[in-house]
């Protein structure tokens, strides 16, 4: 990060009050306006009140438990970003999570240099994606995603997508930056189908990748793949 604070708000939300009190202490450092919130409840009210542009939640909290309260702000906002906290690396979560549009998901205990590496891909993607009003983003080498057709071209040349490639590329850009699960993904793209699996999952990434910017479709090790941009 800078010295200078980023103009960026953030919200944390946090039910232990030593935590809480550290964390935005920590924030307040880099960012100018900081929330804080012990249950879910109190978060969604500042939510809609202060609109921040992040928020932190941590998954057991009172109330409304942070899975629930990001999947109800998700109901309305798809921009605002997010990163989970959770003492467990639960499978349940991880593919919950996965649907919630996230930056990162983090587990507890987390050091503060974990939650700096997190904050800075928020800030690059609040900063640096530039996705124009007709809703396409542009990559590199000329390729260009639009939202709307859900095509991909290069130099106005359209390129030629299987109905599976186009559902992984939906979820990819609808998550760009996020390291998505393995068996999140072939959810996703089969569905109940028997057809989908590790081994389906790892051809239609390989077939794709030939079609795609050199090295954007980035294999997580024993995760998952994220598209990064």
């Amino acid at each position: 990060m800078k010295e200078s604070k980023y103009p960026y708000s953030v919200l944390f939300i946090e039910d232990e009050e030593a935590i809480r009190n550290n964390y935005t202490s920590y924030l307040k450092e880099y960012f100018e306006k900081v929330y804080e919130a012990e249950d879910g409840l109190i978060a969604y009210e500042i939510y809609k009140t202060k609109k921040p542009q992040i928020l932190i939640i941590d998954v057991h909290i009172p109330h409304i438990n942070g899975i629930k309260l990001l999947q109800k702000i998700r109901e309305t906002d798809h921009t605002t970003k997010a990163i989970i906290l959770t003492a467990y690396a639960d499978t349940n979560y991880l593919l919950q999570a996965a649907e919630l549009k996230l930056t990162k998901y983090l587990v507890k205990p987390i050091s503060r240099q974990e939650l700096k590496e997190a904050l800075a891909l928020v800030v690059n993607e609040l900063s640096d994606f530039k996705v124009s009003s007709n809703k396409v983003v542009h990559l590199l080498n000329n390729y260009v995603w639009d939202y709307t057709k859900k095509e991909i071209s290069n130099n106005g040349n359209y390129i030629e997508l299987t109905n599976l490639e186009r559902r992984i590329m939906v979820l990819f850009f609808d998550n760009i930056n996020i390291v998505l699960p393995l068996d999140s993904i072939i959810y996703e793209v089969w569905g109940d189908s028997l057809r989908g699996n590790h081994a389906s999952l790892k051809t239609l990434i390989k077939n794709l990748r030939k079609k795609m910017p050199l090295d954007i479709i980035k294999n997580v090790f024993g995760v998952g793949y994220k598209l990064e941009v």
